[in-house]
């Protein structure tokens, strides 16, 4: 953040692109002390008043200002929500009922993920879109893995850096939310250890959320489509949400989403 957007004087003989220490601890009301401590993550028992003027003199965005909170929060053992989440490193299949309303939505792609980016489950045209990242079987399919691990993801992501960093900032925040996940604690040692571009992507501590956009895929057998995404929350399944990928109607992408679905319909008819 450079001394321009925060309306302050730029002056001559700086040292630091940014905002210096001073500058920062000035904006937010506290003392250089102070501030220097919180850099330095001694932020257990900072005040949400605290927070909040630091997060106004840095001007963070929402997902950056959550992200504060929960740092703080998990430095003076406060669980970010109501709910304990499973800690457990071993992914759950998704409930039956929870399948069911995924198979109800049959004319775009809808799928669930966990806080680790395990893809939990599918209704068919996700079945057959994400059929990359699935494979043949074996371990449950991780997005992330796939991203950083598998050479096809490049094909199938024409905007691969974007996807990357977009990956990694999610998982930054959903480290943010709690700290001592251990399944996500082996996906980041893992990926730390075999991809040089996630651990980069790591170190920055960029974080953000889904929400909702447009991206472009690459997929095998129908081609580049361009689907708009909306994230769900699923209530009863904290850390878990529903991703649900839709072709704006009358589009080419529309078509081609429409032509993957009747394949799907085909091989699984196909199929003993």
């Amino acid at each position: 953040m450079t001394p321009e957007a925060a309306g302050l004087p730029v002056g001559l003989n700086r040292r630091v692109a940014g905002l210096r220490r001073s500058e920062v601890a000035s904006l937010a009301g506290v003392s250089v002390e102070y501030y220097a401590r919180l850099e330095r993550g001694t932020i257990a028992g900072a005040s949400a008043g605290v927070l909040d003027a630091i997060a106004r003199a840095l001007q963070l965005d929402e997902t950056e200002r959550s992200h504060l909170l929960d740092l703080a929060r998990a430095a003076d053992g406060i669980p970010t929500s109501g709910r304990p989440r499973r800690r457990t490193s071993k992914p759950s299949p998704a409930r039956v009922s929870l399948q069911w309303a995924l198979d109800s939505i049959t004319d775009a792609v809808a799928f669930v993920r966990n806080q680790h980016q395990d893809l939990l489950a599918t209704n068919e045209l996700g079945n057959a879109f994400y059929s990359p990242v699935i494979g043949d079987g074996g371990r449950v399919p991780n997005l992330a893995r796939f991203q950083f691990l598998d050479p096809a993801s490049r094909d199938f992501y024409p905007d691969w850096d974007l996807f990357a960093e977009m990956c990694v900032s999610i998982m930054r925040a959903e480290a943010g939310r709690d700290p001592y996940d251990k399944g996500l604690q082996d996906l980041v040692g893992e990926l730390s250890t075999r991809s040089d571009v996630f651990r980069t992507l790591w170190g920055a501590h960029n974080v953000r959320t889904h929400g909702s956009g447009t991206k472009r895929f690459n997929h095998p057998i129908v081609g580049e489509v361009s689907l708009a995404y909306e994230e769900l929350v699923i209530t009863a399944d904290p850390g878990s949400i529903m991703m649900v990928y839709t072709a704006e109607p009358g589009s080419p992408s529309a078509e081609r989403l429409r032509l993957l679905g009747s394949w799907a319909a085909e091989h699984t008819a196909a199929q003993p």
